[in-house]
């Protein structure tokens, strides 16, 4: 009977398996032999940057890059021991390793003692299943001690630095493992180990190169680590345009704004598996293509020199004993007609930091985020807005005179003028003139030591008028993080007539360009922008490729005025830095550009780097700025000037004029230079041919 059961088990179990062979083996066959095929895109460099005359500004440079590719189903422990053996080629920089990495890595390093981390009774909770496994893992996470997490070997160190990389990207997706500072001998060793390193690979990376160093810094913007991969705050629309974790994307000002553009097409990569996960074999499905290249609307040589003239500025200034609290000067210049940036230039004084000795930063960025009272500059706008209101016409007079208005202090110019004209008016910067244009706008009637009360709607009648030339809005600029300034919330008479004389709202140094800018082309407000043109990328690297895009004007209004109201206030701009005792003459004196502009002092109180220091009430301080634009008559550069907390006290040195006049002569002269080049290029040219022909009719 026994023999028999046996028999007849023997039989079912043959029979079971023929049946498993011959009516199923194809299916399981071809289950064993699946394979699946997954594609990633793998990243390429991003496009570079030139400035408007073919200069490389910002460029990659290859970097020797060892990178792993983690497989679908990658077991910790196989990780764990690729990463043991690739630790024996290379160094790795072991400070970026976080207490809580060295916690994962002590429990995966010792299975048993992190179990001995959990009590019977706890246990014995887990196997009724009133723990799960992420409470026991924070439970032995929270029992290692410190000995045990300072435990660790350089060795395991650096074992734990490429085994933290390993699993920060994407199942498929290569991830620098490292790529700065790779030697050769580290990656010729790797190269060679290859077999020994399943998923590990060599290639070339790149990182971003800035040709001209810290100039223009701020503007350029940067650009993530594969570290820090997406931004979190906006990795959900990064993810959902193809983007992995651990791309590398612009994240301030050029290289975010242009993000799209520089980022460039990803190459996609086929990679075949087998059930397990594993990657038998890749193939390139299209080859990826380098970002686009941006051709910036600046002049760096231009930029240069304007940055060498602020910089020399400063210093000078800083000697002075009332100017302790300077500390940063603004420059732009920009086409009047096309809105083109040609220099955007922006410096301040800060501390080393290892140092601790004063040294100059790029501050660039400053001409968009920063806002300040900025003084007479705009007085333009306040005239052409008593024009625009009938407060006063071209030719107006009014009497320059100290006013005693009840419950105020005496406010007078900086000099009693008498009788003047709205040409006179700007020409000396008289401010009871521009109080006086304020006081009819807003319905009031001026009388010596009596209450002077004004419609409080008229302070948003002249902010709208001063809008319309992009004082207090947006300027449009193709940045992120533009400020449009600060409004002050009271609205009586005093805000009002200090709002005319550019002593109460707040303004940036790019609106004062796009202000400035609106006078001179007639009074067409410009949108600004700092790229020029979008270009297909080539290989060559001194070679700009075909135009993609042309960035075009954009008129974003016109402003409520005539045109012979334009050209009157113009006239007024001339007769400041070139006619008699006009407030700029004295440091414009002989240019042969024909210059236009105003000058700007404001009353302000300091809100610098060091305002903790004053306690409640910060000390008073002079803001200085400068708006011109050149040729008077057929204006081709708009420029403006600001320089923040020039000084304290009622004189100091005008240093708004002096980084003025030397940079409208910096960008005359490049003119001049420019010309002859060509001019002796073209000249060159012709005794070439000239001589070809003398010798062919020989």
């Amino acid at each position: 009977m026994l023999f028999f059961v046996v028999f007849i088990l023997f039989s079912a179990l043959i029979l079971r398996l023929g049946v498993v062979q011959i009516v199923y083996g194809d299916d399981f066959k071809r289950e064993i032999q699946r394979t699946d095929d997954v594609t990633v895109n793998t990243p390429v460099p991003r496009g570079k940057m030139f400035d408007r005359n073919g200069k490389i500004i910002v460029d990659n440079i290859p970097l020797n890059a060892i990178t792993y590719t983690k497989d679908q189903n990658a077991d910790q422990k196989d990780l764990l021991k690729i990463a043991e053996k690739l630790a024996k080629y290379i160094n790795m920089d072991t400070t970026k390793i976080r207490d809580r990495d060295k916690q994962d890595f002590w429990i995966l390093k010792n299975p048993e003692k992190a179990k001995k981390k959990i009590t019977k009774k706890e246990w014995k909770l887990y196997d009724e299943k009133k723990l799960d496994d992420k409470q026991i893992y924070k439970l032995q996470l929270k029992r290692i001690t410190n000995k045990e997490l300072n435990s660790f070997s350089k060795d395991e160190l650096e074992t734990l630095a490429i085994f933290r990389q390993f699993n920060s990207g994407y199942a498929l997706t290569p991830q620098i493992v490292k790529n700065k500072e790779v030697t050769p001998k580290e990656f010729a060793v790797v190269s060679e180990n290859l077999e020994k390193l399943p998923g590990v690979d060599t290639t070339t990376d790149w990182e971003r190169y800035y040709a001209f160093g810290k100039t223009l810094k701020t503007i350029l913007g940067k650009v993530t680590s594969s570290e820090e991969g997406l931004p979190k705050d906006q990795s959900e629309r990064f993810l959902a345009q193809d983007y992995s974790r651990n791309d590398r994307v612009g994240k301030s000002y050029i290289e975010m704004e242009y993000e799209n553009v520089l980022q460039g097409q990803k190459a996609k990569v086929k990679n075949v598996t087998d059930k397990s996960g594993k990657v038998l074999s890749t193939e390139v499905v299209t080859d990826g293509q380098r970002g686009k290249d941006l051709v910036l609307t600046i002049d760096m040589d231009l930029q240069l020199k304007v940055e060498k003239i602020i910089e020399d500025e400063l210093w000078s200034a800083k000697k002075n004993s009332n100017s302790a609290l300077l500390d940063r000067a603004f420059v732009v210049l920009i086409d009047p007609h096309t809105g083109e940036i040609l220099t955007m230039a922006g410096k301040q004084i800060g501390k080393n930091e290892k140092t601790g000795k004063p040294e100059m930063n790029d501050f660039a960025s400053g001409n968009i985020t920063t806002s300040y009272n900025v003084g007479s500059a705009v007085k333009g706008a306040t005239v052409l807005t008593g024009y625009a209101t009938g407060a006063i016409h071209p030719g107006s007079t009014q009497l320059d005179e100290p006013l005693y208005i009840k419950n105020s202090q005496k406010m007078k110019s900086w000099k009693t003028f008498g009788t003047i004209s709205d040409l006179r008016a700007l020409q000396v910067s008289s401010n009871v003139y521009m109080w006086k244009t304020v006081i009819a706008m807003g319905g009031g009637h001026y009388v010596p030591n009596q209450s002077l009360p004004l419609n409080p709607d008229n302070i948003d009648t002249i902010r709208r008028s001063f809008s319309q030339f992009g004082l207090g809005s947006l300027t449009g600029i193709d940045l992120p993080n533009e400020t449009m300034g600060f409004k002050g919330t009271e609205r009586s008479t005093p805000q009002q007539l200090f709002l005319g004389i550019g002593q109460y709202d707040t303004y940036t140094n790019m609106q004062l360009a796009q202000y400035v800018s609106t006078i001179a082309n007639g009074g067409y407000r410009v949108q600004p922008h700092i790229v020029k043109e979008i270009r297909e990328p080539v290989l060559d690297k001194n070679e700009m490729g075909p135009i993609v895009q042309e960035i075009e004007p954009k008129i974003l209004n016109k402003i409520n005025a005539k045109d012979e109201w334009i050209k009157r206030v113009q006239e007024g701009f001339k007769m400041v830095m070139q006619v008699g005792d006009g407030t700029a003459v004295s440091y414009f004196r002989g240019v042969n550009y024909n210059p236009a502009g105003k000058t700007g002092t404001a009353q302000a109180f300091y809100d610098g780097p060091e305002r903790k220091k004053f306690g409640l009430i910060p000390p008073e301080v002079m803001n200085l700025s400068l708006v011109s634009f050149a040729p008077y008559d057929h204006p081709e550069v708009a420029m403006a000037v600001l320089v923040p907390w020039a000084y304290q006290g009622s004189t100091g040195v005008s240093t708004n004029d002096l980084i003025g006049r030397k940079v409208l002569d910096a960008y005359f002269d490049l003119k001049k230079e420019r010309e002859a080049a060509n001019k002796n290029t073209s000249s060159s040219n012709q005794k070439i041919v000239s001589n070809g022909s003398n010798q062919t009719t020989h």
